[in-house]
């Protein structure tokens, strides 16, 4: 649509309408007045509403179906979805899932525009976010090389660490976890690697190039290239990292993704008595 198309068709819904919606300004585009904002904001719920009648009405009685579009932080992917798209698509077969990776970039809004109906995070990237559940927490602990020299002990110390090489991950929140760390025990570690990848990490220590701070605890013990690494618990213990399942304070989540988050909340996500079962040999 042109920009004359558009503020044409915007002007005659304010006459429609008889209330002011936006200002104009020349080279600076348009900006909503609050009762553009709420324009927005219930045509937003009215379109929601519509799509969700047009689906009911195609559906069986009891039964669930449309689209519901997932977001999911990066690292949680291979750890939270598989338990998603098996267990709730067996459950809803006419549930199309839609998975999208992201960041913390953008995602109320994202949420409030309904690009997303739930997202899969850790609690720290939207605090205070009120329409959340929470689903398991876990602490971080340290990968190393099956050849390293404190592999046989049971836990480590993160003094015992700063004269080696570290492999930081290197995305929000894991990265700042990870340094507050080391920052709060008055310490600093020897970065000599950083990257986005979590299995390049638990590569790069398989190779012996240092050891990494992670949180999730893969079934496989060996790294991408089949080389063995150890998860070794942090002495002192360090506080779990919550992951948790958010959506929109502003559009009330149709029932097929209601019954995601209640089925997402029953899933036998890892506790924190699986962190204390960490191989010690």
């Amino acid at each position: 649509m042109s920009s004359s198309a558009l503020s044409d068709a915007i002007t005659e819904l304010e006459r429609s309408l008889d209330v002011k919606l936006a200002v104009r300004r020349k080279a600076h585009g348009l900006t909503l007045t609050s009762a553009g904002e709420r324009i927005v904001a219930d045509a937003r719920h009215l379109l929601r509403s519509a799509r969700e009648l047009r689906m009911a009405i195609k559906a069986e009685p009891g039964e669930l179906v449309g689209p519901i579009t997932i977001g999911c932080y990066p690292t949680l992917v291979p750890t939270v979805l598989p338990h998603l798209l098996r267990g709730f698509e067996e459950r809803h077969p006419k549930i199309d899932l839609v998975i999208l990776e992201i960041t913390h970039e953008r995602l109320d809004e994202r949420l409030a525009a309904g690009e997303i109906d739930a997202a899969f995070i850790y609690d720290a990237l939207v605090p205070g976010h009120p329409f959340r559940e929470h689903l398991y927490a876990l602490p971080q602990h340290i990968l190393l090389a099956a050849d390293h020299p404190l592999a046989h002990r049971e836990s480590i110390r993160l003094e015992e660490m700063i004269n080696d090489d570290l492999i930081l991950l290197d995305i929000p929140p894991s990265s700042e976890n990870t340094l507050n760390l080391f920052t709060s025990r008055g310490i600093a570690p020897r970065v000599r690697h950083r990257t986005a990848s979590y299995e390049a990490v638990r590569t790069l220590v398989g190779r012996g190039l240092g050891y990494g701070i992670l949180m999730h605890r893969p079934v496989n013990p060996a790294s991408y290239e089949g080389l063995p690494v150890i998860m070794k618990n942090i002495s002192p213990p360090v506080e779990p990292v919550a992951v948790d399942v958010i959506w929109s304070v502003e559009l009330e989540p149709p029932q097929r993704v209601r019954a995601l988050i209640d089925f997402a909340k029953r899933v036998a996500w890892p506790t924190l008595a699986d962190a204390s079962t960490l191989e010690s040999e």
